[in-house]
């Protein structure tokens, strides 16, 4: 087994108290099983001391975890690090191919794979950059959003790439499928968004928001729906949803924001129609313009052919 370098954790104060295998666990998107095996093979300290998986997590002490690649592969599943495709990688950044149902980091309360986790299942060390569970992390996709993220191996380029999302200057290219035919056909949407004051899972178009900008060019027409490509300004969380939802044109698959179910069931779509399909920007290092483009997973690619059959009824 090859070991990589360990990873270093903060305990959080909302982690105090829990058992050391469920903690670490869901600050990392592991499995519990996984993190228990790391812990019987004294592979995780709490201030440098071995812990055993039934102690409890400390606030404010620091988690050292020493990871092997061939460990570090066994309990997050073969679908998962398979799903996951890394596009490329040097020593300052990766970027990936996320499927749904990965989570872009570890959050409390989401049980499921991370992209993090895969990653370091994978052997692949992100930066210690960053806020607590989001080291590594300069962008986010919606965990039923597949397509291209990058994040960040080293210190510099996790600086660098960040001001370059704050800056607006990154490429980020999705592409959607929405409920009806949107009329302009192409055009903008620059309207705020907040966090819903009824449902804190959700957000809305809100004039006490944030700036939000949303460009869209339109396809495709087929029934009942649009194939649109959309660029953003600002990201936004849920902007995509949020936006076409409040032009009474919801994201197909998307029931959060008003889709139709029926919709969803006859092209047997579980989320919603949403795809990262391109990602440009410079080299945080090198300052060298690199693009990136992503194919249509299978879910989303056999939705669309629906649509598409001339003898499709919903």
């Amino acid at each position: 087994m090859v070991a990589v370098q360990p990873k270093f954790l903060p305990v959080p104060p909302d982690m105090a108290g829990l058992r050391a295998d469920a903690g670490i666990a869901k600050m990392l998107g592991m499995s519990r099983t996984q993190i228990a095996e790391l812990i019987q093979a004294g592979s995780v300290l709490q201030n440098g001391n071995p812990m055993g998986k039934s102690d409890r997590l400390v606030a404010d002490t620091l988690l050292e975890i020493q990871l092997t690649e061939t460990r570090a592969s066994i309990e997050v599943t073969a679908e998962d690090v398979e799903a996951l495709s890394v596009v490329f990688q040097d020593d300052h950044m990766v970027v990936i191919d996320k499927p749904t149902g990965v989570v872009s980091h570890p959050s409390q309360g989401f049980v499921g794979p991370s992209v993090p986790g895969v990653l370091l299942a994978r052997g692949i060390q992100l930066t210690t950059s960053g806020a607590q569970e989001r080291q590594g992390i300069v962008q986010r996709l919606d965990v039923g959003t597949s397509g291209l993220m990058v994040l960040a191996k080293s210190e510099a380029a996790y600086s660098n790439l960040k001001q370059a999302f704050r800056d607006r200057v990154v490429k980020k290219t999705y592409h959607a499928l929405v409920q009806g035919h949107p009329d302009p056909s192409n055009g903008t949407i620059d309207t705020p968004i907040a966090r819903s004051t009824k449902h804190d899972y959700k957000f809305t178009i809100s004039a006490e928001g944030k700036p939000a900008v949303t460009h869209y060019e339109t396809l495709e027409l087929l029934p009942a729906a649009a194939l649109v490509k959309v660029g953003l300004e600002t990201g936004r969380t849920h902007q995509i949803r949020v936006h076409f939802a409040h032009f009474r044109h919801p994201l197909v698959g998307d029931p959060l924001y008003g889709a139709d179910p029926k919709l969803a069931s006859a092209l047997n779509l579980n989320r919603q129609w949403l795809h990262a399909k391109k990602l440009g920007f410079d080299h945080p290092i090198s300052g060298e313009f690199v693009e990136f483009e992503s194919d249509y997973p299978v879910d989303l690619e056999i939705a669309l052919n629906r649509l598409r059959d001339v003898n499709f009824r919903l």
